[in-house]
């Protein structure tokens, strides 16, 4: 499963960049892996993470199908982050990691305090992409550098690798939106 996990996750990254409507789709199948992996080791937060990203990955797909008619064809759509979002995000930031913190140490969760961070990052990174905010490229780089390390220190060496390429994707990915996108 980890194997798959990483040949389908460098397929999502390479769609998301593009913005390819496809990449929600193949987000559903590495999800659904990824989530039989952590829960094999206990990550419970990273679990819950990949079974969040195939349920708003229907989500995403109808918002980006909606919004693609608002652009030339290899146009990107961009939509700006506002003050609100900004403000509600780091909220649920904070909010959300120190009550998850206490329900993984509750759980046994090896790693709680990462696993905790990392898993509330990448929801609000998530729900940015949803909309298209080109400032989700950087809670990614951050959420999927500490990811890799978790990965790496709880023995999952092929969801480290795959995490190491979404965080060196997402530098690229941050670069090509804003060249290639237009605000709608």
């Amino acid at each position: 499963m980890e194997v798959f996990s990483l040949i389908t996750g460098i397929l999502y990254l390479l769609l998301e960049i593009r913005q390819k409507n496809a990449m929600w789709i193949v987000g559903i199948l590495t999800s659904g892996a990824a989530a039989v992996v952590f829960a094999h080791e206990q990550l419970y937060a990273s679990m819950c993470l990949n079974i969040y990203y195939v349920i708003i990955s229907f989500w995403g797909l109808y918002i980006w199908k909606r919004d693609a008619g608002k652009v030339e064809a290899e146009e990107i759509h961009l939509e700006k982050l506002t003050l609100r979002t900004g403000l509600l995000s780091i909220l649920l930031l904070t909010g959300g990691t120190a009550a998850f913190l206490w329900l993984l140490r509750t759980l046994g969760d090896p790693m709680s305090g990462l696993d905790a961070f990392v898993t509330i990052l990448s929801a609000i990174a998530t729900w940015w992409l949803t909309r298209s905010i080109p400032q989700q490229w950087i809670l990614w780089i951050i959420a999927d550098a500490l990811s890799a390390w978790l990965c790496w220190r709880t023995g999952i060496p092929w969801m480290a690798l795959l995490y190491i390429a979404y965080c060196l994707g997402a530098a690229y990915g941050f670069y090509h939106w804003l060249k290639s996108g237009r605000y709608v």
